[in-house]
């Protein structure tokens, strides 16, 4: 065979692999999300949102910024990424020869026989060799250097994936707290005015003006209040707890003042765009799709095993007894040498990591496929939120000045000795609740759209 041919028929079959063809699964979700989802549908898209432009209390900015910067759990992560680039060059460099340098000096001396004089003899040797080099006629080692970087490319994802989730984790908290802190200054409020109301309940009583059922009643919700301040700073602090553990540290004194909950200027009108836009918006859709990439190019591997392995080996170098000599033309020398071997009898073993390889890219399939699913879900959920939010919301001011009109009606009621009060006690407790639950669906609210924000692929620092 001419030498053309025989080159070429190299090239051909180091062309070759075993790996199927990456086919990305189709979308396993509707096209659409529900029909409430077009609520808002001409906001921003929030991947085009940075965390710093979503967020605009500025204590909250700075929050999340110690967050990631000292949460030990990201830093994990980001180790990760580190273990996995190591390993992705490892495998690389199994696709060229690992060409290392050696130099050596010998000198021996033999005994001479039969009254012979002694021989003394030296030698010195320069050169470069190739232990072992694969020839990748079948792609195997192309096919594993592939999945080494999917898992690398995996690892980034993963990475980003839970620095969204730490963002809004920061988010959350930090809106707890905020609402905890209003319902505070509400309760105490409370309190005061129903420790004044008790003190002219105790008058009144002494004066004969009102009865004793009516002082306890009043002490009744005196104590109602202080119970709820005391269980709404267990609440805060076990608040704040939290959020100084997602931030890595204690959170320092020098930050910016907090803005109320009621300020904190959230971007609540994000455009949830289409289902097919997660595929890419979504790190960790991307982070299942590269798992996904890598169980692909392990069948390839797996295939190839079945076939022959070629690998060269080979030096070259200068050898002479004498080091003025050493360079030499007759000092050259060389070898070079082929192996090849073809697995015969393995009792299954080749077999079996073939169908290992195959099942384990069934399962990053349906992994792959759950994970677009749940972030379906989570996006539908968080779009229902927010439309009936919204709605509960707006009824639920209306309720609070209701409850406001009634219980200063059950007062005059009361001073004109129309009602008992038994009236404005009921309409007190009741006011007090509504305007507990209002300030705690305000937080909802904000954290809805801290959580939609987040399920649409947003919180990345583009910077």
């Amino acid at each position: 065979m001419p030498k053309r041919s025989i080159l070429f028929a190299a090239l051909l079959l180091a062309g070759c692999s075993m790996q199927p063809k990456y086919v990305q699964p189709g979308l396993p979700t509707a096209p659409q999300y529900p029909a409430y989802a077009g609520s808002v549908a001409e906001g921003p898209r929030a991947p085009d949102v940075e965390w710093r432009s979503f967020f605009k209390d500025p204590r909250l900015q700075a929050l999340i910024a110690t967050a990631l910067q000292n949460n030990r759990d990201l830093r994990t992560a980001v180790y990760r990424i580190d273990e996995a680039r190591g390993l992705y060059r490892i495998r690389r460099a199994d696709q060229v020869p690992n060409v290392d340098a050696t130099a050596g000096a010998s000198r021996s001396r033999i005994a001479g026989e039969n009254g012979a004089p002694p021989i003394v003899s030296s030698r010195f040797e320069v050169g470069a060799s190739v232990a072992s080099f694969e020839l990748d006629f079948w792609g195997r080692v192309r096919s594993l250097t592939e999945s080494a970087r999917a898992n690398y490319l995996s690892t980034i994802h993963a990475q980003r994936a839970f620095q969204i989730g730490l963002i809004a984790d920061v988010a959350d908290a930090y809106l707890v707290e905020r609402e905890l802190d209003a319902r505070i200054v509400f309760s105490e409020d409370t309190v005061r005015t129903r420790t004044r109301a008790l003190e002219i309940g105790k008058q009144r009583l002494d004066a004969g003006v009102t009865s004793a059922l009516d002082y306890r009643d009043i002490e009744t919700l005196l104590t109602q209040a202080q119970t709820e301040l005391a269980n709404l700073e267990l609440q805060r602090a076990e608040a704040r707890n939290a959020l100084t553990f997602l931030v890595g540290g204690p959170v320092a004194a020098t930050l910016p003042a907090a803005l109320p909950i009621t300020s904190q200027g959230i971007v609540e009108n994000i455009a949830p765009g289409l289902p097919s836009e997660l595929l890419t918006n979504r790190p960790d859709i991307l982070e299942a799709e590269e798992q996904l990439r890598a169980a692909n190019a392990d069948i390839g591997a797996a295939r190839a095993a079945f076939f022959p392995q070629i690998s060269l080996t080979g030096a070259m170098g200068f050898a002479s007894s004498a080091l003025s000599s050493l360079f030499g033309g007759n000092a050259l020398t060389w070898n070079f040498g082929g192996n090849a071997a073809l697995p015969i009898f393995d009792g299954g073993r080749n077999k079996g990591n073939l169908d290992v390889a195959v099942a384990r890219h069934g399962i990053a399939t349906a992994i792959y496929e759950r994970t677009i699913q749940n972030a379906f879900r989570e996006v539908s959920d968080r779009l229902a939120d927010r439309k009936w939010l919204a709605e509960r919301l707006a009824s639920q001011e209306r309720g609070v000045a209701a409850q406001r009109a009634r219980a200063e009606l059950a007062r005059l009621r009361y001073l004109n000795g129309v009602a008992s009060y038994l009236e404005v006690l009921d309409a007190l407790r009741e006011l007090f609740a509504a305007e507990q639950l209002l300030m705690a669906t305000q937080r909802e609210q904000l954290t809805n759209a801290v959580d939609l924000y987040v399920a649409l692929g947003g919180g990345l620092d583009r910077r």
